[in-house]
């Protein structure tokens, strides 16, 4: 943690409407205070432990502090709940210099909550799910998740309810709760495009997916606006237990693609999960050679990102094509070498039925691409070995070698003697 981050913390008085920036301690107040057990790095502005030692005897007694946990939960999510953080704008996004804390409350505020929830949170955040749809910890949360096609400027964010934020840090008893209040929309899509099952799914929190499939309106199949399942979400980053829940259900589609083509199974192959790829292939609806809108199969896709497990599993099926091009002709070799990837080029040329030969509609070989790259490792797999001499050449008579510079000199004397 950054040294002004802590301090920050430090003057939050839980529950106050606002920041009293008269109790934010200096550095070097917080050291003195600290008995000399804390170290700032100048460096890097971060306050650490003086000795790995003490961190050791910390994690052995997690009880030390009591309920740390629920502390630094009502500590972040009171000091998201004061006015003057309140009052930020979403858009344009502000300079936080004067609230180093809001950054680090908006990330794990409920990390501290899963794991240690009072009764003092929970009404902390039920006062800021009050607001979160224009709050500024909304986007600072949204853009740390990576979920594509989030556009911070694009509006929309009334969408963002409590059951959205709940569902993404997976607390249980806040979800449960959530779900039971009137007029709440369980398949409503946020301004990301997410519903609540889609980010319990995508950040692998069972307890959530399994209270969210019990109400008996929540639709496990939901496509939201780029094609996304909460199936695809949870194959997407490797949530094996999500998985299995999802497919436990009837009403689950295995193999539904999004609006790109991209079905579960090349979402797990193109991220090297091979746990989930696994599990999908166990199901006779699932197609493991299924091409996406370009035309690139999950073999493909799991190529490309150099997962060589994942090929291996999918080399077992005799429904895999190991040399089935994309749209421009690149096949999962061609892929492989582009990449550099010289375990999975070794794994491709074992085939029998993988040509190292083939032409992509540019007329790149896969040798000619790991050869404009530079990758000297792939190019001496795919080069072809130097041909034998065959018999006749054997038995021709080997000539003398010559003296080239011999040569010159006499050709130099025959041109000038007289």
């Amino acid at each position: 943690m950054k040294a002004n981050e802590l301090s920050h913390a430090l003057a939050v008085e839980i529950g106050s409407p606002y920041l009293n920036t008269d109790n934010v301690p200096s550095i070097g107040t917080l050291l003195d205070c600290c008995q000399g057990l804390v170290a700032v790095d100048k460096e890097a502005s971060t306050v650490r432990l003086i000795h790995f030692t003490f961190q050791e005897y910390l994690r052995s007694h997690p009880d030390l502090f009591g309920t740390a946990h629920s502390k630094m939960a009502e500590t972040c999510l009171s000091y998201l709940n004061f006015q003057q953080v309140k009052a930020l704008p979403i858009s344009p996004f502000p300079d936080l210099q004067d609230t180093p804390f809001l950054k680090y409350s908006s990330l794990y505020w409920g990390i501290h909550a899963k794991r240690e929830l009072s009764d003092c949170a929970k009404l902390l955040a039920l006062q800021l799910f009050n607001s979160c749809n224009n709050h500024i910890s909304t986007r600072i949360l949204l853009e740390a998740q990576k979920w594509f096609g989030y556009d911070p400027d694009s509006g929309g964010r009334s969408l963002f309810s409590g059951l959205h934020c709940a569902s993404i840090f997976g607390i249980v008893e806040i979800v449960a709760g959530l779900v039971k209040v009137e007029g709440c929309d369980i398949n409503q899509e946020d301004c990301a495009s997410g519903t609540p099952l889609e980010w319990a799914a995508w950040n692998g929190h069972e307890g959530v997916v399994k209270i969210l499939l019990e109400q008996d309106d929540t639709n496990p199949d939901k496509q939201d606006k780029y094609g996304r399942t909460p199936l695809g979400c949870a194959a997407w980053n490797g949530h094996e237990e999500v998985v299995k829940i999802l497919l436990g259900r009837g009403d689950v589609s295995p193999d539904r693609a999004d609006a790109y083509g991209l079905s579960p199974l090349c979402y797990a192959a193109g991220n090297g999960h091979e746990g989930v790829v696994k599990i999908l292939l166990k199901r006779g609806d699932v197609n493991p050679d299924k091409p996406n809108k370009w035309g690139q199969t999950p073999l493909w896709q799991a190529a490309q990102g150099g997962h060589e497990g994942v090929v291996k599993i999918l080399l077992e099926r005799d429904n895999v094509k190991p040399d089935k091009p994309n749209n421009w002709g690149q096949t999962p070799l061609w892929q492989a070498a582009q990449g550099g990837h010289e375990g999975m080029v070794k794994i491709l040329l074992e085939r029998d039925d993988v040509d190292p030969d083939k032409l992509d509609i540019f007329g790149q070989t896969p040798l000619s691409c790991a050869t404009l790259y530079g990758y000297a490792g792939v190019v001496a797999l795919l080069q072809p070995e130097p041909a034998t001499p065959s018999a006749a050449e054997d038995a021709l008579p080997s000539l003398p070698p010559s003296n080239t510079d011999d040569l010159c000199t006499i050709s130099i004397r025959t041109a000038t003697t007289p």
